[in-house]
């Protein structure tokens, strides 16, 4: 049962803070959006739909969370994605408050 609530807690969570799991997947290396996409679906099970993706990736790039860089690839190009200074600020705001939600919660 442990496994079974395991599991779908990790896929609600990724579906709720999915902005948080790929500023920290960008965090780590630039990646183009297929390859977060396979990421996302190989370390947390998740499908993750390009409807999905690419728009939450233009707006990471609107608010200025990511940037984006065309790169030749063979004869492909891809968008690359790397994660700016406001986005590793916001990763650390949020570190900062998880850990203090977790804490303060009474838990057992």
């Amino acid at each position: 049962m442990t496994e079974t609530f395991k599991k779908e807690l990790v896929q609600h969570m990724i579906r709720s803070l999915l902005h948080v799991y790929i500023l920290r997947l960008i965090q780590t290396q630039p990646k183009w959006g297929y390859r977060i996409k396979k990421d996302v679906e190989t370390k947390f099970g998740v499908k993750l739909r390009h409807g999905t993706l690419y728009p939450l990736l233009n707006t990471l790039e609107r608010d200025g969370f990511v940037t984006s860089q065309e790169q030749q690839q063979g004869r492909r190009t891809r968008k690359v994605y790397a994660i700016t200074e406001k986005g590793n600020e916001y990763l650390e705001t949020y570190r900062s408050m998880l850990k203090e939600q977790l804490s303060d919660a009474d838990i057992r």
